[in-house]
């Protein structure tokens, strides 16, 4: 096989450095879930306040999150090869800091460290998807492969942990980062080419400057808003998250007043105004909400209800994941015969009809039948999510690719977050309410302090109180916590399938049109590009 078969067309080098490609987004995906089964060893050994143990989980994403635009913009004007190769470094090396923190404050200061060296990876991945492969038909192969990739991530960390967990101490599941990392940093210059923003074709001459307050506002505004969102997942309404999600808006405002005066923008909000980009990049926001909100259910559900160990839940976890396998393919295909927006908005449909099914869950329901919706709402999701994204970077001018990634993956963390904090707040209320009718007044008084609350709270605080109280008290405690969370999931997933079929209707009603077939355009050079765009309705 040539290197390169047909001009346009990416061969052999351009598919091996995709596959390098993969590997730093694998593991940044994994890094948000990994830690999930490791902390009850890091409390252990680090012995963290509640406090701290909650920033040992979060301070990750956030600062993940925080940085996407900073970084997309960033590797559009330095170059993105240089931006994952500087990314790369940094993750490893805090990897290393992170298997070995002696303390919990350590272990927080080195975790943001990560989420900055994965802030620099992850759009900087799908940004050179963009410029590896300019055929429509390849690079659409290639973003299937990148969705994949990063939803496999997400839910290979609690398997990869676990694992690791029954033979060695908690910082392994940061040592495995190493060499993967070690591989990107020696093959990454030799496969993949530079590309940055510049008046030159290739990317060489004049620079957009780089806009330091844009960069600290965006940071801001993200952070203040998902950490509000959060929030309020946890406690519910209260005074701090929602004046953390009030300034978080009111920075975002700044951002974009600042960014329509700028000449040059770290966000394109011309190119975001367009029905081909900001439309994929809403709906994938739909997308995520749905996928993180349920995750942590299904999650709870296996191991509390269905009585499954934590590794033993994790491995069954990865049966819904067979439905990517199905899915992504299958959208492709179809994508080449009708327009994108009717294959998105199935998606969308087929993810309705799985949690509709999963509001059918009880206490006593079959391993088979949560799973199996899983694998439906799962396939749909990530159907839909592959074509929006291949859409949006298709959309995205080359030279603004790393934004363009960016502002897609921040709305991605910026959904799940929402998603967590929706449905995880229904789930909790629907809880809260069946436990207190269901926990009787002679049980509540046996209960030392404040765990009554807790039995009346979480599903964990019951499980915790009943392994407390007499044999036949416990059982009923359990049997009925059991009992409320499975109802809170269903309802949960009643909201899940609401806003699906809002995003089927969105994806038939207002992208119908953006993107037309699939076809297999070469060239996105002056007359190749702009003919490809004009098909697909980016030059409206």
């Amino acid at each position: 096989m040539e290197n390169s078969p047909t001009p346009g067309l990416a061969g052999r080098k351009e598919w091996i450095a995709l596959g390098v490609l993969m590997l730093p987004l694998l593991l940044v995906s994994m890094d948000i879930s990994i830690l999930y089964f490791a902390i009850p060893f890091v409390s252990q050994d680090l012995e963290p306040s509640a406090t701290q143990q909650l920033w040992i989980l979060d301070m990750y994403g956030f600062v993940l999150a925080g940085l996407l635009i900073t970084m997309g913009a960033l590797g559009d004007r330095i170059g993105r090869r240089k931006l994952v190769l500087a990314g790369a470094a940094v993750f490893g090396a805090a990897s290393v800091a992170a298997a070995y923190a002696h303390s919990a404050d350590a272990l927080i200061g080195v975790r943001a460290l990560l989420g900055l060296g994965g802030a620099a990876l992850m759009p900087s991945t799908l940004a050179l998807i963009r410029n590896l492969f300019h055929d429509a038909k390849q690079r659409g192969r290639a973003v299937t492969i990148w969705t994949g990739v990063m939803t496999t991530g997400i839910s290979l960390g609690p398997v990869v942990s676990g694992l690791l967990l029954e033979h060695f101490w908690w910082g392994s599941v940061f040592l495995i980062n190493l060499p993967a990392m070690a591989l990107l940093l020696v093959l990454v210059p030799f496969l993949v080419p530079e590309s940055r923003t510049g008046s030159g074709a290739d990317g060489e001459g004049a620079r957009d400057p780089f806009d330091l307050v844009s960069a600290a506002l965006s940071l801001a505004a993200l952070l203040t808003v998902i950490y509000g969102v959060k929030e309020w997942a946890r406690h519910g309404s209260a005074p701090v998250p929602a004046l953390a999600v009030v300034v978080g808006l009111a920075l975002g405002y700044v951002f974009v007043r600042r960014q329509k005066r700028l000449t040059h923008p770290m966000i394109d909000l011309e190119l975001l105004g367009r029905r081909a980009f900001g439309g994929p990049v809403f709906a994938n926001v739909l997308a995520m909400f749905a996928t993180v909100g349920m995750a942590v259910f299904l999650t709870q559900y296996l191991q509390s209800v269905q009585g499954l160990s934590p590794f033993e839940a994790a491995l069954w976890s990865l049966v819904p994941a067979s439905g990517v396998i199905v899915a992504a393919p299958t959208a492709a295909i179809l994508a080449q015969r009708v327009d994108r927006a009717y294959v998105m908005g199935g998606g969308f449909v087929v993810a309705a009809a799985g949690f509709s099914w999963l509001t059918q869950i009880r206490t006593d329901s079959p391993l088979w039948f949560c799973l199996s919706a899983g694998a439906l709402y799962v396939g749909g999701l990530v159907a839909a999510m592959t074509l929006a994204n291949e859409l949006a970077i298709g959309a995205a001018p080359p030279e603004r690719a790393g934004s363009a990634a960016a502002v897609l993956e921040s709305g991605q963390e910026l959904g799940g977050a929402l998603g967590m904090a929706v449905l995880g707040s229904v789930g909790a209320a629907v809880y809260s309410r069946d436990m207190a009718d269901a926990l009787p007044a002679d049980v509540a008084a046996a209960l030392p302090g404040g765990e009554a609350d807790a039995v009346r709270e979480t599903l964990g605080g019951a499980a915790a109180a009943a392994a407390r109280l007499p044999a036949e008290a416990g059982e009923s405690v359990l049997a009925a916590a059991r009992d409320a969370f499975s109802h809170g999931m269903g309802l949960a997933s009643v909201g899940a399938a609401v806003v699906m079929v809002a995003a089927a209707v969105f994806s038939f009603g207002v992208l119908r049109g953006t993107a037309g077939r699939a076809t297999s355009r070469a060239g996105d050079g002056p007359e190749g590009g702009d003919l490809a765009r004009a098909q697909t309705g980016v030059l409206e």
